[in-house]
């Protein structure tokens, strides 16, 4: 290469380059579409997790396979097991593989657009019918407050869910910093609502709230309220407080 004029090192460099721009397998081009799309999820697409249904469906069977070579027949194939048992996490999927496509698209790549459409003609109407969760009437309420008396991590988190009225979230993230007195503090990222919310929510804490966050101080650690103990422990995850108390 050097006695014909061409520098070794700009020309491996040029065809490591070119070796990436031909990976165009599902994963790669799954990945760059969420990449793309994630600044307006909400907490980048964390929150959603916008992409657990293409990596607990798809992306094992597929994931290796290039982009253009991907029809209809293989996502049916791959939504099929799911499409009448699990047929929101199939939708999901479904929608999700369309921005793929759409994003391989945009590349400048040959994929077939109307591959997910010509999927759910194969796969035919879901059958799963939706069933709500159940909810506890208000009336039982306080009976089932009185149930939470063990002085445990889980049942301390819930009473503190109940006697604020606020979502697992700010309960799982709570940090002591944010308590001042009889008013706690949250972050207006911790808040649901829209991304870029700036404004914090400030949330009166009654006697009984107060009480429960001193008994839960002796679990407290890193600064976080309600943190698990063990390796690798963090704060107590989504549907951790309603699991272990048996809801």
């Amino acid at each position: 290469m050097a006695k014909t004029g061409v520098d070794p090192i700009k020309e491996r460099q040029r065809q490591a380059r070119e070796m990436e721009r031909s990976d165009n397998t599902l994963r790669k081009i799954a990945h760059e579409a969420f990449e793309a799309r994630k600044a307006e999820l909400k907490d980048d697409g964390k929150a959603g997790r916008w992409l657990s249904p293409l990596e607990l469906h798809v992306l094992p069977k597929l994931g290796r396979v290039p982009v253009e070579e991907i029809d209809q027949r293989d996502i049916r194939d791959v939504l099929a097991p799911i499409w009448h048992t699990k047929a929101d996490t199939a939708k999901k999927a479904m929608v999700r593989l369309g921005i793929v496509l759409k994003h391989a698209a945009a590349l400048g790549l040959d994929v077939d657009m109307q591959a997910t459409l010509k999927a759910k003609a194969l796969l035919g109407k879901s059958r799963h019918q939706a069933t709500n969760i159940p909810s506890l009437p208000w009336t039982d309420v306080p009976e089932f407050y009185k149930s939470l008396a063990e002085p445990t991590l889980t049942h301390l988190a819930l009473r503190l869910l109940i006697v604020t009225g606020l979502r697992s979230k700010p309960i799982r993230l709570l940090q002591i910093a944010q308590i001042d007195g009889n008013v706690w503090t949250i972050p207006a990222d911790v808040m649901k609502g829209r991304k870029g919310q700036t404004t914090d929510f400030r949330v009166p804490l009654s006697t009984e709230a107060q009480n429960v966050i001193e008994q839960a101080l002796p679990f407290q650690r890193d600064g976080f309220l309600f943190h698990l103990f063990g390796p690798g422990s963090s704060p107590m995850p989504p549907c951790r407080v309603l699991w272990n108390a048996g809801v």
